[in-house]
């Protein structure tokens, strides 16, 4: 019989925009200490608030004491219902439709404007045309790789369907 570990999730009040700093300090200071913190979460979404698994908040009082970006620790606990929608991952392929501008924000093309042609859902690759080139050249990329600029308007994204249907 497995023994299944009691822990609740605690937040934490840190200095805006230092949410990973508290977060890479508390889990190394926990790691020196062996204090069982199990998890940390610091979500872009939620600015100033880092959220930490442990089984009592006595364990997450200690570990945060003495660092000049935590604030506070709010008084009581979160529930795993209360932070699941931010864990659950989402195709970003789901969210493109050709035609889109988009962002290139990681690899060689890194910065770069592209406009898509074409999306393989079942591979999470997109195709798209450079905009910051003076000529087309068409790219294969992974979806996770792009940020959205500007969704296609229905106009452009009809064309773009009876271009690809031909």
């Amino acid at each position: 019989m497995s023994e299944q570990k009691q822990s609740s999730i605690y937040p934490v009040k840190t200095t805006g925009g230092q949410e990973r700093t508290v977060a890479t300090f508390v889990a190394n200071k926990a790691m020196q200490k062996k204090k069982p913190i199990y998890s940390i979460l610091a979500l872009d979404t939620w600015k100033g608030y880092v959220l930490f698994e442990a089984p009592n908040s006595q364990v997450v009082d200690e570990s945060i004491q003495g660092f000049k970006h935590v604030r506070s620790k709010i008084p009581g606990m979160m529930q795993f219902q209360d932070i699941e929608k931010f864990l659950v991952t989402k195709s970003m392929v789901a969210e493109l439709s050709d035609g889109d501008i988009v962002e290139i924000v990681a690899g060689p093309f890194k910065t770069m404007r592209a406009k898509i042609v074409r999306i393989e859902t079942a591979k999470q690759e997109v195709t798209v045309v450079l905009l910051d080139t003076p000529y087309q050249l068409p790219v294969t990329v992974d979806a996770a790789y792009l940020k959205i600029v500007q969704k296609a308007t229905g106009e452009s994204k009809a064309a773009s369907d009876t271009k690809n249907k031909s």
